[in-house]
């Protein structure tokens, strides 16, 4: 079974600042904000919530189809899917604009201030999905609003279900958007913040929510996970990881486990569990895509 993931593919600048973020932007002059920060490691990996996804997938045995558009710098993060196994007929090469950027300062408490340059993930609505046999399992990740809105819509009329991932994507659509998106998904997963800007924006508790699609998944990061089912909360506790090195692209590896888990057939708990242990061990390694799995599923 082959799972489309609809979102972006993204370099990723990634600095870490070897102090608080806390200690250094004083809330009574946010009015007159002007901060800088030394970061004395830099680098770049291979990002998107699209392709960490499908990393993640990939690693556990699935097959992803990462649904993404890349720009006109994007040859090499193609040549990377094609080596990783992972199809890319779904992603689509402009070149009137670089792929998307996003750099990411995470300080010494795990805390990050990230900047996104969309770039080609603006076009990524001019690919559409249809129905095909071997596709029976879908995501909407953080993608170019338009791309967003039609996905959801035609995963919806192809019949495949498919999880609602709004992400750091959630702020740019209102309650009614947001209540549509709900309605036309199987499954709904969000961390804590997001899930608090959802109910607030929708105007419904997380049980309202369960109650419309067949679950609703709350991250928590070290504190686990909420899943909701008809009404009723579930609380998956967190796996310890060997090292709390990174958290950039956790949440990414944490849906693609949950990816799997929902192509094998399995209930939400169990899922989420999965998704627990392959987070636990992205965190303890630099970047978004460079873990290894170290059990079998």
């Amino acid at each position: 079974m082959a799972a489309i993931i609809c979102g972006s593919l993204a370099f990723d600048t990634i600095m870490t600042f070897e102090g608080r973020f806390a200690e250094q932007i004083l809330p009574d002059q946010l009015h007159i904000l002007n901060v800088s920060f030394l970061v004395p490691a830099l680098r770049r990996d291979f990002g998107g919530c699209a392709g960490n996804i499908a990393y993640a997938l990939k690693l556990l045995g699935g097959q992803p189809l990462p649904m993404a558009t890349v720009g006109n710098d994007g040859a090499d993060y193609l040549q990377r899917l094609q080596d990783l196994g992972i199809s890319t007929e779904y992603v689509r090469q402009v070149s009137d604009t670089y792929t998307a950027q996003a750099m990411i300062m995470t300080d010494r408490d795990n805390n990050q201030i990230t900047a996104f340059h969309p770039g080609a993930m603006m076009q990524a609505h001019l690919t559409a999905i249809e129905a095909r046999p071997d596709v029976r399992l879908g995501i909407i990740s953080p993608d170019g609003r338009d791309a967003m809105l039609s996905h959801a819509a035609q995963f919806q009329a192809a019949g495949i279900p498919f999880v609602f991932d709004p992400g750091q994507g959630l702020p740019m659509f209102d309650g009614s958007e947001l209540a549509r998106f709900i309605e036309q998904a199987t499954w709904v997963t969000v961390n804590d913040y997001e899930g608090k800007m959802l109910c607030e924006r929708t105007g419904w508790t997380p049980a309202d929510i369960s109650r419309r699609v067949q679950g609703l998944v709350i991250t928590l990061g070290a504190e686990g996970s909420e899943v909701w089912v008809d009404g009723e909360k579930t609380l998956v506790p967190p796996v310890q990881a060997e090292a709390v090195v990174d958290p950039t692209g956790c949440g990414d590896a944490w849906r693609g486990a949950l990816l799997f888990g929902l192509e094998q057939g399995w209930d939400l708990v169990r899922c989420a569990e999965l998704g627990s242990r392959v987070g636990a061990l992205k965190i303890a390694q630099r970047g978004p895509q460079n873990y290894q799995l170290n059990f079998s599923v």
